[in-house]
Order: C-alpha cells, then sequence, then structure tokens
C-alpha cells in the first residue's frame, strides 16, 4: 500500500477547543484511515509552518484522498497538504522508465 505525508494546521479556534479540552487526535486519525482500509503509522505536532504531521498508509489514492476530503472538509484546520511517498524501490523503477522517455525541452522540438 502507498504510503502518504500529511502536513496539517490548525485553526485558531481549534487550538482553543483542544485547550479547553484536551483531546489525543491520534485516536480520530486512526479511526478515519482504518476505516478506508489504511493504517495510520506517525502523529506529530511541531514548531514550525505546519502544526502537525501524519505517515499514514492507504489501499490507493482515492482512498487517501477520501479521508483528507472528510478532515479538510471537517473546517477545524487551516491548511492541509498531502504527498505521496514513494518507495525506493518505486523511485528506481519510475527511473529506469525515465529513460525511455522522449523529452525534449521547449524550444528544442525536432522541427516538421
Amino acid at each position: 500500500m502507498p504510503f502518504y505525508l500529511t502536513r496539517f494546521s490548525y485553526t485558531p479556534d481549534t487550538w482553543a477547543k483542544l485547550m479547553n479540552n484536551p483531546e489525543d487526535r491520534r485516536l480520530a486519525a486512526r479511526q478515519y484511515i482504518e476505516g478506508v482500509g489504511g493504517k495510520l503509522h506517525g502523529f506529530w505536532y511541531a514548531f514550525g509552518e505546519h502544526d502537525g504531521y501524519t505517515l499514514w498508509e492507504a489501499p490507493d489514492n482515492v482512498s487517501m484522498a477520501a479521508v483528507a476530503l472528510a478532515i479538510g472538509g471537517g473546517g477545524a484546520l487551516s491548511s492541509m497538504q498531502t504527498t505521496v511517498l514513494l518507495s525506493v524501490e518505486d523511485t528506481m523503477a519510475a527511473l529506469k522508465k525515465a529513460s525511455g522517455v522522449a523529452y525534449k525541452r521547449p524550444g528544442e522540438a525536432a522541427a516538421r
């Protein structure tokens, strides 16, 4: 199954709610991804541009997109970006396949 890294930030209202009633959001995140047949591998809070990060595994992009849409549509986040992570093996296969792609930079296309 593919892995996904999500970076997210809470709204000020969400932080206020969590301060008034602290809650381990890993439990909710685990339920969301398990609901589509995936697994939560990690959930971290951070200082900096994003408030937190999750590492998920999902059966496919559609399943992960469903979770991201549901969370993003809930209104608790001010931002959320999910990146599909490639294994080293998938990257090696892509590198081999890329050598067969006849790419030319703009302006270098063969004249007709």
